[in-house]
């Protein structure tokens, strides 16, 4: 019997002991994650001082690749920091200010040279700092501006009048000004394959088949004028390698309704002077119908106004000129 109570208490005391050094380990661990942590929040704040103390005196030798000409709310966003020389450091961070007013905030999580990310806030400021070895900046980029612009808004009633949903007392005129800018034809973009990624998702919940997408868009987009600019009532066209202008004043708008039931509006503009190879009237279909800048657009052309506003199935498209294939592909797929 004793000899069962002895062994019954050496057991009790080894279980306590056991259970003391796991109270231990759990302790020292989380001693340690929590020693980590602040090491890091450290780390994070060092660096936020470092690089607001020295912003004046650091070069601006990054180049960051991969900006957007805009982007559409929660859109990704997918930089990388190019060093103009080469270094030996990769130590990196990003940071980022809601403004120019504000003060540079380091952003957790970016220390490579690449930055992931998303468009949140329209004027966002973003940098790279890369570190030397004594973890002071060693150089910078200059900051690059996140513009975020969704057109047509999300209201629904902003929603409406884009599908073609609208009252009349709701058109107001326009000016040229409206469509100032370098525009490009999205057709070179078509033929060359770069927009099928455009036509596979309209596919996926439209009543047309990819390839049919992409012929009826294929007739629509088709043209030799493959640029197009407007600055200052003056429209100048660019038709392979010839090129003609035209002065350009408005002659009213026109409401269409179109056979589904929705309508458009053509705002309309008659040539004053210039080239006699320049048409006679240009029509615009942007999918707006009161004065507001344009971002893309539908161009008619021709000598004879009645005519042109027949025209429903022939309609070049214009893009901003400094949009590349990427940038075109993630607007259209917005809309």
């Amino acid at each position: 019997m004793k000899n069962q109570i002895i062994t019954g208490l050496g057991l009790l005391l080894l279980i306590l002991a056991l259970v003391a050094c796991q109270s231990e380990e759990i302790q020292s661990s989380s001693a340690v994650e929590q020693k980590i942590e602040e090491t890091d929040t450290d780390r994070e704040h060092d660096h936020s001082e470092s690089a607001e103390n020295n912003n004046g005196e650091v070069p601006e030798e990054v180049i960051i690749e991969g900006i957007a000409d805009h982007y559409h709310t929660g859109d990704a966003l997918e930089l990388t920091a190019v060093l103009e020389k080469g270094a030996e450091s990769d130590h990196w961070h990003w940071y980022s200010r809601e403004s120019s007013s504000e003060e540079w905030e380091i952003v957790s999580g970016q220390e490579t040279a690449n930055f992931t990310g998303e468009a949140t806030s329209d004027g966002t400021e973003i940098k790279a700092v890369l570190f030397g070895d004594d973890h002071e900046p060693a150089v910078q980029s200059a900051p690059v501006k996140v513009v975020i612009d969704d057109h047509h808004g999300h209201d629904e009633e902003t929603k409406q009048i884009y599908n073609g949903y609208f009252e009349d007392s709701q058109v107001k005129e326009r000016e040229l000004s409206d469509w100032d800018g370098d525009w490009q034809s999205v057709y070179p973009y078509l033929v060359s394959g770069e927009l099928d990624e455009v036509f596979a998702h309209k596919a996926e919940t439209g009543d047309m088949t990819e390839e049919e997408y992409k012929e009826y868009y294929t007739e629509g987009y088709v043209t030799d004028v493959d640029r197009v600019l407007i600055e200052e009532g003056t429209v100048t066209f660019f038709d392979g390698k010839e090129e003609y202008s035209g002065e350009y004043a408005s002659d009213g708008y026109e409401i269409l309704t179109y056979e589904r039931g929705n309508r458009g509006v053509r705002f309309i503009f008659e040539r004053t002077s210039g080239s006699e190879q320049a048409p006679q009237y240009i029509q615009f279909s942007d999918h707006n119908i009161f004065p507001i800048n344009s971002h893309h657009f539908h161009l008619y052309w021709g000598d004879d106004r009645e005519e042109l506003l027949k025209e429903v199935t022939h309609w070049p498209t214009y893009y901003p000129a400094d949009l590349n294939a990427d940038g075109l592909v993630r607007d259209m797929l917005a809309h």
